[in-house]
C-alpha cells in the first residue's frame, strides 16, 4: 500500500516549500492539498464534518501556487489536488494550469476534483447548485480536449468554445490523472472521467462494499485512493485488509515546528505497513 498526506495549506500553518521537502525526505509518495477560493459568512449550507466550519477552510492558499512551490524543491512526490472544486472554476484556465503544473514538476500531478458541498460559496462563482454535477462534467470534458487536442473546441450546455489552440501540453499523456471525489451520486462520473476513486474519510467498515458498489458501476476495476485517514496504526491495519491503492494520512495545518512532528509519527506508523 501506498502512503500520501493531506492537508490544508494556509497562511497560518507550514509553508509549502518545507512541507513538500518534509514528506518527501520521509519516504511518502504524495501530497493532496485542499481547495476553497473562500467561504461566505452568511451560510445555510451545513459543515459536513458537523459543528462549526474550521478557520483552515477560508484560508487555504491557491492549490497550484501551493504545488508549484513545493514541486520546486521536491523531485519525486506526486502533487495533487484534494479537491479541486471544478464547479467554480474556468475550464479554459483550470486546463492550463493543471498543464502547466505537470509540466513544471516533470508530470507529477494528480488532478483530484469533486463538485463541492458549500452552496453559498459556488453561488458566490455564478453557480447554479443544483446543476452543478452537469456543470463539472461538462467543464472536465472541455479540459480533456484542451489537452489532448492541438485545435481543441468544445460546444455544450455551460460550456462553448470554438477551435483554440492552447499550451502547454501535459507531460502525462493523454493527461494527468482524474481523481474523482465524492460519494455514490459520484459513481458514474468516476466512470466516466476517474483513474481513480477519491474515498473522503470512509471508515473501513463502509469502504468494502462502497468500492464494490463503485467498481460495480464504472464496469472495471477502480483504484482507490482514501482521503484524510487517521495516522493511528490500528486504523491502519483496517485498511490494509481492502483493496486499496493508497491512504493519504491526514495532517493537521499546524506551524512548521508541530507538523515536521507530526509528520514524524505518520511517517513511522505508514513504515510498519510498507
Amino acid at each position: 500500500m501506498k502512503f500520501g498526506v493531506s492537508t490544508f495549506i494556509t497562511d497560518q500553518g507550514i509553508a509549502p516549500t518545507a512541507l513538500g521537502r518534509a514528506i518527501e525526505e520521509r519516504g511518502l509518495d504524495s501530497l493532496f492539498i485542499a481547495e476553497h477560493t473562500h467561504i461566505p459568512a452568511e451560510r445555510r449550507s451545513p459543515y459536513p464534518g458537523g459543528g462549526e466550519l474550521p478557520e483552515m477552510y477560508y484560508r487555504t492558499l491557491d492549490p497550484f501556487v501551493a504545488l508549484s512551490a513545493a514541486a520546486a524543491v521536491t523531485e519525486r512526490i506526486l502533487l495533487g489536488t484534494g479537491v479541486a472544486l471544478v464547479v467554480q472554476r474556468d475550464p479554459i484556465t483550470t486546463a492550463k494550469e493543471v498543464a502547466s503544473l505537470d509540466l513544471v514538476s516533470g508530470g507529477r500531478v494528480i488532478f483530484g476534483i469533486g463538485v463541492g458541498w458549500n452552496k453559498e460559496e459556488m453561488e458566490n462563482h455564478g453557480t447554479d447548485p443544483r446543476t452543478r454535477g452537469r456543470l463539472v462534467d461538462e467543464r472536465l470534458r472541455a479540459m480533456r480536449e484542451l489537452w489532448t487536442e492541438d485545435k481543441a473546441e468544445f460546444h455544450g450546455e455551460f460550456v462553448d468554445f470554438d477551435p483554440v489552440h492552447s499550451w502547454p501540453k501535459p507531460v502525462q499523456r493523454p493527461h494527468p490523472p482524474i481523481y474523482v471525489g465524492g460519494g455514490e451520486r459520484a459513481f458514474p462520473r468516476v466512470a466516466a472521467f476517474g483513474d481513480a476513486w477519491l474515498a473522503n474519510s470512509l471508515p473501513p467498515g463502509e469502504l468494502g462494499t462502497a468500492i464494490a458498489r463503485m467498481r460495480s458501476v464504472a464496469g472495471r476495476d477502480v483504484p482507490v485512493t482514501v482521503y484524510a485517514v487517521s495516522g493511528k496504526p490500528e486504523i491502519i491495519e483496517e485498511y490494509t485488509h481492502l483493496d486499496v491503492e493508497r491512504l493519504l494520512l491526514y495532517l493537521p495545518t499546524r506551524p512548521e515546528a508541530e507538523t515536521l512532528a507530526h509528520l514524524d509519527r505518520l511517517a513511522d506508523a505508514a513504515d510498519r505497513f510498507r
